[in-house]
């Protein structure tokens, strides 16, 4: 009887031991979830557009990969998730990552990030428009940042300490501007979609 017994008692404890992982495993999947740089950068902005087309200003488009309405403005960033040390300058054309066993280089991001924000500037009037280029932690300078790199960490940190300080009433301003941004990338990118 007193075997019995510890057997029922062992069945709800072992369920209980399973219960437990899988709310594990589900807070754990939640976690990392929220540590996408697209979804940390979602959650310090006021709205969000992502992967999207504009006119570049020469009769021709061009790709920006995130802009964020804040407080301070338009933020337009180009995120680059690279692993090892990055070695670049403002005045670089390429730039290195060296990591462990390998070693690549990728054209100087600045200047395609200015040519993003002046196409921004172009659609939003007098709407504040600023721009960086975004590294994940995994990419690492060792010889300082260069202009406009900044570590998404910081980025986060700097957006939502904006995010604090202001006032929500220069935004409201400027809801107008950034929808027609929304629109126009919608527009451009239909159009896109048709010709091909």
């Amino acid at each position: 009887m007193n075997a019995l017994l510890q057997h029922e008692m062992l069945i709800p404890a072992m369920a209980g031991s399973v219960l437990l992982l899988v709310l594990i495993a589900i807070a754990i999947h939640y976690k990392r979830r929220g540590e996408r740089p697209e979804q940390r950068l979602r959650s310090v902005a006021d709205d969000l557009l992502a992967n999207f087309l504009i006119p570049n200003g020469d009769e021709g488009e061009i790709t920006v990969g995130l802009a964020l309405l804040t407080r301070c403005g338009i933020v337009i960033v180009d995120l680059k998730d690279v692993e090892g040390n990055v070695f670049g300058s403002d005045t670089m054309q390429d730039w290195t990552v060296i990591s462990d066993d390998r070693r690549f280089t990728f054209s100087n991001p600045q200047f395609a990030l200015y040519d993003r924000m002046a196409a921004v500037r172009r659609l939003v009037g007098d709407v504040p428009v600023s721009g960086y280029v975004a590294f994940t932690k995994r990419g690492e300078f060792s010889k300082g940042l260069p202009s406009a790199v900044i570590q998404l960490d910081a980025l986060v940190n700097n957006l939502q300490a904006e995010s604090q300080d202001l006032a929500g009433d220069a935004m409201l301003g400027w809801l107008s501007q950034w929808d027609a941004l929304r629109e126009i990338a919608l527009t451009v990118q239909v159009d896109h979609l048709l010709k091909n």
